[in-house]
């Protein structure tokens, strides 16, 4: 949460000390756009390394080939960045438009995965340069205050599953948000402030573009033809209207959902432990994964139970894949009274097989689940 009169910078350090997003000897792999919010991020960042706050820093940057000579443009501007700051420079020029027509797959998961992906060999590099371990370096992201409030509407408006309403993690493995609690206004104010220190002592490091600007835009932006974009320019800027301090007032409240969140999540990771049983085998033509749901797992109450057959589901569909409410639906109402219905059966996404039985709730792939009744 933000604490009023508090700097950006002091935002921004708290956040990584009060969340233990890193540390002293921590190597950090900033992604940087060029945009104003990576670019604050990347001086920010470096200065906490300077200051012994953080280990080792490196920048690095993913032309997704999109936008031509302005792409080109973006990485020429990080790269000077990078110099600027002393830090080692990554990049990765990537044609996602090729590798778009060729899956099929939509454009910013597309973009999204092969930007993490550089990410993760990027960071490998920077530990070995730093000799540490992999484990122990970070990747940072510059999602701000803005970007979780919008998450937050999103979701509200399409609906979500348990947890949505936190909307974005501090860190999800060994990816991490710094300036999750500053706004992106709070970040480019800090840029024009770093110019005036700059203009005033040349040895604060600073870039700007062939235009002199201190960030790069991208004017994809400004359309409102995009869900996020729609928030971004229309909802959003209508919900300041009754709340000028809709930001920290959002990011309070999604703060004390997550706090809930985490323990609600502890407690159906343990509901699946003492309720649910595994089941692998290795039989041609079928080797499959799948579950039984005991029939104690009827006495756990069910706001807990839709937790805990999210965790499952999430463990049994493909990663990209999106646990559908549906499915955790079915498989709740498999359960009546405290106890399996028996007889009752499903096919739910992934193309899962939901079967009950007085010895509890089977959920597995269809093949497995045809296999298994044609040797009944």
């Amino acid at each position: 949460m933000a604490v009023l009169h508090e700097s950006t910078e002091e935002r921004v350090a708290r956040t990584i000390a009060e969340r233990g997003l890193a540390g002293p000897a921590t190597p950090v792999l900033l992604m940087v756009s060029g945009g104003s919010d990576s670019t604050a991020m990347a001086y920010l960042v470096s200065d906490l390394a300077a200051a012994g706050a953080v280990g080792p820093v490196g920048v690095l940057h993913v032309n997704h080939k999109l936008r031509g000579g302005d792409a080109d443009a973006d990485a020429a501007f990080v790269e000077s960045l990078a110099a600027a700051l002393g830090a080692p420079f990554f990049l990765a020029n990537v044609d996602v438009a090729r590798l778009v027509r060729e899956s099929g797959d939509n454009l910013e998961a597309v973009a999204r995965r092969e930007r993490y992906h550089a990410a993760d060999e990027a960071l490998e590099k920077l530990c070995l340069q730093a000799g540490a371990p992999v484990c122990e370096g970070r990747i940072f992201v510059a999602h701000t205050q803005d970007d979780r409030v919008e998450n937050f509407y999103m979701r509200s408006i399409v609906g979500t599953g348990p947890g949505g309403f936190r909307s974005m993690r501090y860190a999800n493995g060994n990816v991490a948000r710094p300036c999750l609690d500053v706004g992106r206004g709070d970040l480019r104010d800090y840029l024009r402030r770093r110019a005036i220190d700059a203009a005033a002592d040349a040895s604060v490091p600073l870039v700007r573009d062939a235009e002199g600007a201190l960030w790069r835009e991208d004017a994809t932006n400004a359309h409102t033809d995009r869900f996020r974009a729609f928030v971004r320019h229309e909802i959003v800027p209508r919900a300041k209207e009754r709340n000028p301090r809709l930001l920290d007032t959002l990011t309070r409240t999604m703060n004390l959902i997550a706090d809930e969140d985490d323990m609600l999540e502890l407690q159906a990771a343990a509901a699946v432990g003492e309720h649910v049983e595994w089941v692998s085998r290795a039989e041609p033509p079928v080797w499959a994964e799948g579950c039984v749901f005991l029939p104690s797992f009827g006495t756990v109450p069910v706001p807990l139970a839709r937790r805990a057959v999210d965790r499952v589901l999430a463990r049994m569909l493909p990663p990209a894949a999106r646990v559908e409410a549906a499915s955790v639906d079915a498989v709740v109402r498999a359960f009546a009274g405290g106890a399996p219905i028996g007889g009752y059966t499903a096919n739910i996404q992934g193309d899962l097989a939901i079967s009950a039985n007085k010895r509890g709730v089977r959920l597995e792939p269809m093949a497995a689940y045809r296999a298994r009744r044609n040797r009944l």
